[in-house]
């Protein structure tokens, strides 16, 4: 039986903070809409993060429209359920055409122009698409550990919540991005012995000069820089996160500083084989290239502040605690205490619902500020899709007035 076809003039898929913003200028602007999301209104906050979770940015850069951080401590750093909180609360405040638990199956073009939505037993034909999904569909886990001894608990990132996850005994950690970092601190923290494979991610200092660096960059206008004028260009899209953490107020993540208190630290993790880890011989070239990182910010700060003829404090040049002796040597799991692997490595965006020609020979999407070659058809909230906050609280509300104008062909302000 031919399935009945319901037409819309917009369909927004995924209800993150991203498809979310997305409605509410929609709803704003009196654009008839309805958002599909496979699971709930922004799941991932509570069913894919850990238990000591937090911001690592500060609270005052939560600004969904019309929606700003209220709260008493906007130089503080919400927790897991304070997040989740901010993001109900959002959501209450405008009641977004949402439909939860509702799985986009596949997009095409339609014949009479815009696009065919499958949604479960229903096809919706929308004039226009935005893809709202985000880029972290697929849990990065690389193939050979499937051969690891099945008694050696492996776990991905999204799927751990605390220490007593996992059974006793030493953790490998693999990947020190803001995920592989932070949860290494949050294993040591609960005196698990922690060993950590360090890869190329920079680090950053969450303080320097009397403030939080956030701020100072943010005067710099760094979160106003377009990917366009961006020296990486497109490139920035590609490059790991700076690791620091907001827990307990915020601190630095040294990695060296884990290792003189007893977490042992490895190059970037080659492969697994027969219960041994084999490492590459680079321990050192990242921890020092992660300094030099937090080095020229903290350059770039400095020049700031003596371009503008500010007074600040003074801070000394950082010293290395603990220098590397070799890092590469291979690790025998069992020996070593090893009972759990935690996968730290990352995701791979999932679009292969989707039958638009918007993608690359890589299978990557193609946009400039969100918008692809075909009409009517949008992504919002990708890492770099027009600045630096584009994928978090502190941007998405800006690209999403500039998708709205696109629908609307007005100029839509930002709330």
């Amino acid at each position: 039986m031919t399935q009945q076809e319901k037409t819309i003039p917009v369909v927004i898929v995924g209800a993150g903070q991203a498809g979310l913003s997305m409605s509410w200028y929609l709803c704003r602007e009196k654009v008839e809409h309805i958002i599909f999301e496979a699971k709930t209104a922004c799941h991932s906050w509570d069913d894919e993060r850990w238990d000591n979770f937090c911001l690592v940015t500060p609270n005052w850069q939560c600004a969904l429209p019309g929606h700003p951080y209220q709260g008493n401590d906007p130089h503080g750093f919400m927790v897991k359920n304070e997040i989740i909180d901010y993001v109900r609360g959002f959501v209450a405040s405008f009641n977004p055409p949402l439909r939860e638990h509702s799985a986009v199956t596949s997009i095409t073009r339609h014949e009479a122009g815009g696009y065919r939505v499958v949604v479960g037993d229903e096809v919706w034909h929308a004039g226009h698409v935005v893809i709202a999904s985000g880029a972290y569909q697929d849990a990065v886990i690389p193939g050979y550990a499937s051969a690891i001894d099945p008694s050696i608990f492996q776990i991905h990132s999204q799927d751990y919540r605390n220490a007593s996850q996992l059974p006793q005994g030493a953790v490998l950690v693999v990947g020190s991005g803001q995920s592989g970092a932070q949860i290494a601190e949050d294993l040591f923290l609960e005196n698990r012995k922690v060993h950590l494979c360090v890869g190329s991610a920079p680090r950053v200092s969450r303080f320097y000069r009397g403030r939080d660096v956030v701020d100072w960059l943010a005067d710099m206008h760094f979160y106003d820089l377009t990917v366009d004028n961006h020296p990486l260009r497109d490139g920035a899209r590609d490059k790991t996160n700076h690791y620091v953490t907001g827990r307990n107020g915020g601190h630095d993540l040294d990695l060296r500083r884990f290792a003189r208190e007893g977490v042992g630290l490895h190059g970037t993790l080659a492969t697994i084989r027969d219960e041994v880890a084999h490492f590459a011989p680079d321990l050192k070239e990242n921890l020092d290239d992660a300094d030099r990182t937090n080095a020229d910010i903290k350059k770039s700060i400095d020049a700031y502040i003596a371009r503008e003829g500010i007074s600040a404090p003074t801070e000394t040049d950082y010293v290395p605690v603990w220098e590397p002796d070799g890092g590469n040597m291979p690790l025998a799991l069992k020996a070593a205490g090893i009972t759990a692997i935690i996968w730290c490595i990352g995701f791979r965006p999932n679009y292969r619902w989707i039958d638009v020609p918007v993608f690359n020979g890589a299978n990557k999407p193609v946009w400039r500020r969100g918008v692809t070659d075909m009409p009517g058809f949008y992504f919002l909230g990708l890492p770099w899709l027009h600045t630096w906050g584009s994928g978090r609280f502190s941007g998405v509300s800006r690209d999403a007035a500039w998708l709205a104008s696109q629908i609307t062909g007005k100029d839509v302000p930002i709330a």
